[in-house]
């Protein structure tokens, strides 16, 4: 996770969940992640409650003081919660009474919803799977997988597995130097060093689903003391006793 939040403590925040599209069993877990970026004020999540696969989230509803909006589907294979939940969204960045949102999907359709609450100067948390489209995590000002919001499962031994005859490649996590080395980059002061929590913030531009979680780290800090031989890491006692951390790209790697 990276340090920085950008006064991410006084937003009032909706969160809207993509029935449909969500995790139920996720729920604690989505707005615990939700709540370290303000005070979540809404709750409510969309889907056709007649229908067998909503049953999982009528559990945690009353738990969790989620609001149920219904919306039926009128037209077979069509997916009428989207448009419920973007309605929703619309009429709440005009009320006044949340400055941020946190929408809760993988699916694309709620892409051009995200941008438009961004163009409104409103803070945008997006929290989905790893299959989401590119295009939706891009609109998000944050996007958090929600992979990373479950313990990791101990790696396999062998990059392969064989089904049948075939044999099929595990999905593997790319290289977070290229991103980082960026992002240093753009947050190096004059000095050569750079702010933890700016380089964080310029991770964050560059990628909204940037989070050392990905990497089996915590924290930024911890992602970043792994590699040793391209990065320098100093650690500043300021005046009120807290760390803080500064990072410089060494010489040799630039």
């Amino acid at each position: 996770m990276i340090e920085s939040r950008e006064k991410a403590i006084s937003h009032r925040i909706a969160v809207l969940i993509d029935g449909d599209n969500a995790q139920a069993s996720l729920i604690d877990k989505i707005l615990a992640e939700a709540s370290k970026y303000g005070t979540v004020t809404i709750r409510r999540t969309y889907g056709d409650w007649t229908t067998p696969n909503m049953g999982g989230w009528k559990k945690t509803l009353q738990s969790y003081a989620i609001q149920p909006i219904q919306q039926f589907r009128y037209t077979i294979g069509k997916n009428a919660t989207d448009s419920a939940m973007i309605i929703d969204a619309m009429d709440l960045l005009y009320s006044g009474v949340v400055d941020s949102f946190c929408l809760v999907s993988s699916d694309s359709d709620y892409t051009r919803l995200a941008t438009r609450i961004r163009e409104k100067g409103f803070f945008v948390v997006g929290i989905g799977q790893k299959k989401t489209p590119r295009s939706f995590v891009s609109a998000c000002d944050v996007f958090v997988y929600t992979e990373n919001l479950v313990p990791r499962k101990p790696s396999p031994k062998k990059s392969v597995r064989k089904k049948s005859t075939k044999t099929i490649k595990e999905p593997t996590t790319p290289d977070p130097i290229p991103l980082l080395k960026q992002a240093f980059g753009i947050a190096m002061q004059d000095d050569g060093w750079a702010f933890l929590g700016t380089l964080g913030h310029h991770l964050r531009q560059l990628d909204p689903g940037f989070d050392a979680r990905t990497y089996g780290h915590s924290q930024l800090s911890s992602l970043i003391r792994v590699y040793p031989k391209i990065f320098e890491v100093r650690d500043v006692k300021s005046d009120v006793g807290n760390s803080v951390i500064y990072i410089r790209l060494k010489t040799k790697t630039r």
